[in-house]
């Protein structure tokens, strides 16, 4: 059965000024991502502005993404919902269109106990033969306790986690209690900051925005690492941390969006307005991501990362 294992990219949606999807940047972000060498997708994600969208939107999100692909890179969407009704059926349009996995955070907006998060993904696995990959994020949605992972881990389409937490204490404690299980799954990071470190802790890659954005350094740090030149591994890690700084000093997911346009992608208009004082305000931060963006390239090029050179 398909187990995540790589560089994801947390795909960020482009919009029209109607509010749709911009269909055709987004063709050209995946052609983008398939030319520098990422291993798979996310799309319907966080950084994607999910729950933005509605039902129809996300269809066709994943109907895109697949024509596109062509079958080139790994497609896991993401199908979190509020209930596990939506969940299920973005799950099985999933299943319909072949893609290969599907990415699930626990429901988020009104208080759960880890018992009914538990079910939740009992039941969104249950109705699918899709492998499921479990989503950690505490910043948007309860944590998903040690003890339920490992619970889940012993279901046979359970076979992955994405840990958007950041920690690595959190982190090596999944790894732990699944182990005890003797479950394979795999786990990644959502944390672009601590791939290198996590790696050798034991996960198996990252789904991350920044991936999409600077791709040459996520597959860097990746392909580094299975060479085993960890001190290069460390470098390519280190050179893209003022970056993530400067992208974060703008409310999520904007200055992630900010950058990627730098990159030559019309994201289009924001979903959430700003306001006059954000912004003025964004206008200096978008100075600071520009000048950390054009270090990063730099570093690419002096570093031979780029594939598509």
């Amino acid at each position: 059965m398909f187990k995540p294992a790589g560089v994801y990219a947390a795909m960020l949606t482009p919009f029209k000024t109607d509010g749709d999807i911009n269909e055709a940047v987004l063709r050209q972000m995946i052609d983008f991502m398939i030319a520098k060498g990422l291993h798979g997708v996310f799309p319907i994600s966080s950084a994607g502005e999910f729950v933005h969208l509605s039902l129809a939107q996300c269809y066709r999100f994943m109907e895109v993404v697949v024509e596109q692909t062509r079958g080139r890179l790994a497609i896991t969407p993401g199908v979190s919902s509020t209930c596990a009704e939506n969940s299920i059926k973005l799950t099985r349009k999933a299943e319909e269109l072949g893609c290969d996995g599907v990415v699930v955070c626990p429901p988020y907006y009104y208080p759960i106990s880890q018992e009914s998060l538990e079910k939740h993904f009992e039941l969104v696995a249950g109705s699918t033969q899709l492998p499921v990959i479990l989503y950690n994020i505490p910043l948007f949605a309860v944590p998903i306790s040690a003890d339920v992972v490992q619970r889940l881990s012993r279901r046979a389409n359970i076979v992955g986690m994405k840990d958007s937490s950041g920690s690595m204490v959190d982190l090596m404690h999944y790894m732990d209690k699944v182990r005890g299980t003797g479950s394979d799954m795999n786990f990644l990071v959502g944390r672009e900051e601590i791939l290198a470190p996590a790696l050798t802790a034991g996960a198996c890659g990252c789904m991350t925005a920044s991936a999409g954005i600077i791709p040459e350094i996520m597959v860097g740090i990746w392909e580094a690492w299975q060479a085993g030149d960890y001190v290069k591994a460390n470098r390519v890690q280190q050179a893209m941390l003022p970056l993530i700084r400067a992208m974060f000093a703008a409310p999520f997911p904007v200055g992630f969006k900010a950058a990627l346009e730098m990159r030559g992608f019309a994201m289009g208009p924001y979903k959430q307005p700003l306001s006059a004082g954000e912004e003025e305000k964004l206008q200096v931060v978008k100075a600071g991501i520009a000048a950390a963006l054009q270090a990063v390239l730099t570093f690419i090029q002096q570093e031979g990362l780029d594939k598509t050179e």
